[in-house]
């Protein structure tokens, strides 16, 4: 990716640059830990508060291949939507893959900041995004916050402007999402009116009870397994909630580009400036599906 391609260029307007404390103030502005799910961690991960912030790379992932992209380009700060340490760790050995990178960001003097499901809660989040990409109206949270505006919490719902069938609402949201090798796929009957639509970037079918109790006609989300996918089309009301299945990592890279301009408001709201970039690393893992022919 090219400077041309920054969000934010550099300027001699006299802002001061952010340190990493003052990047996490404005996060916690935009993203509020306390809208993080109990199991989640979020927050900072590597590096001091007291260290600059002039460079910040928007990310999904923390993969070996971001921080190289990262540090190439001179990086004092990742933002990572996923967690490089979710699970508890009693070792960062840099002989194992997760220890390294810990390794590589403090040598390089990277701090990472890790925004997770309170960067899904918020308002602006993943799934305020994605349903703004496919014009829903109306929209509300499909499982509200417990502590929160009453707009935040995860997956949203919301109306299409008119009705459309299944397999033209599958293909406006093929062409939304980044290209990956899994592509979109979708259940019910491609025919079917669709109006009522709910989202949920990432990981979503734990939310199967509420999209159905919020009367949705189609559920967008990531991950879908084999079990909860079978029991909500045995379950459907006159076929819906239809599902369309896409790329975990496809749902939540429409996100970093809003999220790096908001990052980038509220900067400069404070007299801060820093350039921000939106990693162009494809995070997905994988690379290549054989399917039959359509």
């Amino acid at each position: 990716m090219t400077d041309e391609q920054d969000h934010t260029e550099e300027s001699a307007d006299g802002l001061a640059v952010p340190t990493v404390g003052d990047v996490l103030l404005a996060i916690e502005e935009l993203w509020p830990e306390s809208l993080a799910e109990e199991w989640d961690a979020v927050g900072l991960v590597v590096g001091r508060a007291e260290a600059p912030a002039s460079r910040i790379l928007f990310a999904v992932d923390p993969t070996e291949a971001v921080i190289d992209e990262a540090l190439e380009w001179g990086a004092q700060l990742i933002i990572a939507h996923h967690p490089l340490l979710l699970k508890p760790v009693h070792s960062v050995a840099a002989a194992d893959p997760k220890g390294a990178a810990v390794h590589r960001l403090i040598e390089a003097g990277c701090a990472l900041v890790t925004v997770h499901t309170n960067g899904d809660s918020a308002v602006g989040g993943v799934s305020d995004v994605l349903a703004d990409a496919f014009g829903l109206q109306n929209v509300e949270p499909l499982v509200a916050a417990e502590e929160g505006l009453p707009e935040e919490g995860i997956g949203r719902v919301g109306d299409l402007p008119a009705a459309t069938t299944l397999g033209a609402f599958t293909e406006v949201v093929f062409s939304i999402l980044p290209a990956v090798a899994g592509g979109v796929r979708a259940a019910g009957d491609r025919d079917g009116l669709v109006r009522r639509v709910a989202v949920c970037g990432g990981a979503g079918d734990s939310l199967l009870g509420a999209v159905k109790a919020s009367q949705a006609d189609v559920y967008v989300t990531a991950d879908l397994r084999h079990h909860p996918a079978s029991e909500a089309r045995e379950g459907a009301v006159a076929g819906r909630p239809y599902l369309v299945d896409v790329s975990h990592f496809g749902s939540e890279w429409v996100w970093l580009t809003p999220a790096a301009a908001a990052l980038d408001n509220v900067l400069s709201d404070q007299g801060y400036e820093a350039q921000t970039r939106v990693s162009a690393i494809n995070t997905d893992p994988w690379d290549f599906v054989l399917t039959p022919g359509m």
